[in-house]
């Protein structure tokens, strides 16, 4: 789906039901605006529910003032008037206040960008706009100075978080949602009682320099197994992105095909709204014709090469598992018997692994070594179908939120060494 062909009104709809039902907003919370080619501005209502949204709801305020609608603007339309007035490169602007960017605005802080690559490059640098009353004209003076400073990204005192995009909704959106995530990550770093390591500039530009690899195209033909593959790849894809397991840009799926061809997920493409169409073709080392796969292809490339036994590779960054990924704390399966038996030894390798050393990586993973996490980049689960590797993935995320949560109620006690070997003979595995 081509987002930005969306009417206006329809984009705001789409991105503020995402954002409600993620648990990012509440019923009268945030606003959402639009400014288009005719300097019309679309905006969020006040006083709708937030997670009842229609299209007709959306109201349009002319280059005057005056505006037209079934309501009144957002009660916060002063900011929005006030920041594109200063910044007049933008397009659209994004006001929420989900639960972690409120802590950080209530502790005058801001969440670390840098603890995983994409981050710091989408939301760049941060400012924070002095408190104000919402909807007074204090509040669009002191948001707007920032912007007009530069920055698109402003955290609020006490408040939440304002973020402008000069490429549209969706990007303001992707921002959003990449901040939020580090917030949430730092935070679970935090309760495991680690302070989270950054990145150092030398590992940023190690990432810089991660490109699409150089592939040569082919025509692609279309099997009735294939298609069903495309099918269910979508399916748990949006299952993944729904668990918070992907972001809407960050998560690459794949599922071998035959010995020479897999499919995997696009490169720049929002997981939410992924069609099988979408989904590009490895075929000999060739890609789709008109298609870019996600930038850790060669990892997949080299993980089917050398294990005929892996049907599927997920490479992900959900935010209770990468507690351990930015932190010097080691994750430890010994939870439940279940998360022993699905996970076994969960190894730990250097940030740079998948795109550096993608082919020595690949070589350590195995049946019993199903999954790993790398340093401030992602973790991995490999399987022997869609629905065993997506199974990893999950008790790996759910098994480090337990991890989270018992720091919480008292101290970890792990399955002992006797009982593991107990699970192992039990199920085989010895």
């Amino acid at each position: 789906m081509n987002f930005e062909m969306q009417h206006p009104a329809d984009q705001i709809v789409m991105i503020m039901n995402r954002i409600y039902h993620n648990g990012m907003t509440t019923t009268s919370g945030g606003n959402l605006s639009i400014m288009d080619d005719d300097g019309v501005m679309w905006i969020s209502p006040s006083g709708v529910d937030k997670g009842t949204l229609r299209r007709e709801d959306i109201m349009r305020v002319f280059p005057d003032g005056t505006y037209e609608g079934l309501h009144r603007p957002s009660v916060e339309y002063p900011f929005h008037q006030a920041i594109y007035k200063a910044r007049p490169d933008l397009k659209a602007i994004l006001h929420a206040h989900p639960p972690t960017l409120v802590a950080f605005s209530v502790a005058r802080k801001f969440p670390d960008t840098l603890l995983v690559p994409n981050a710091k490059l989408l939301c760049g640098d941060l400012a924070y706009a002095d408190y104000a009353t919402p909807g007074s004209a204090k509040l669009g003076e002191y948001i707007a100075r920032e912007f007009a400073k530069g920055y698109n990204t402003v955290m609020l005192e006490n408040h939440g978080v304002v973020i402008g995009s000069g490429e549209g909704l969706f990007k303001a959106f992707m921002i959003f949602e990449t901040l939020d995530y580090c917030a949430r990550l730092e935070i679970n770093a935090r309760t495991i009682g680690q302070t989270p390591r950054p990145l150092t500039k030398a590992e940023l530009e190690r990432f810089k320099h991660k490109t699409q690899p150089a592939m040569e195209e082919f025509e692609a033909k279309h099997s009735s197994r294939e298609l069903a593959m495309r099918r269910d790849m979508c399916e748990l894809i949006k299952r993944a992105y729904n668990n918070e397991l992907f972001t809407s840009s960050q998560g690459t799926f794949s599922c071998r095909l035959s010995e020479n061809s897999f499919l995997i997920t696009p490169y720049a493409k929002d997981r939410d709204y992924l069609e099988p169409e979408d989904l590009v073709l490895i075929q000999d080392g060739k890609r789709e014709a008109g298609k870019f796969p996600s930038r850790s292809v060669k990892l997949h490339m080299e993980l089917y090469k050398q294990h005929p036994e892996i049907q599927t590779v997920i490479v992900a960054h959900p935010p209770h598992i990468m507690a351990f990924a930015v932190t010097d704390t080691d994750f430890d399966a010994r939870l439940i018997p279940e998360s022993y038996l699905q996970l076994r030894t969960v190894q730990k390798y250097p940030f740079g692994s998948t795109f550096m050393e993608a082919e020595e990586l690949a070589s350590k993973l195995h049946a019993d070594n199903p999954v790993a996490i790398i340093e401030n980049d992602c973790v991995i689960a490999t399987g022997t179908s869609l629905i065993n590797a997506f199974d990893k993935l999950e008790v790996m995320e759910y098994s480090a939120k337990s991890v989270i949560l018992t720091h919480n109620v008292g101290s970890i006690i792990r399955i002992s060494d006797e009982e593991v070997d107990e699970l192992e003979v039990a199920f085989g595995l010895k």
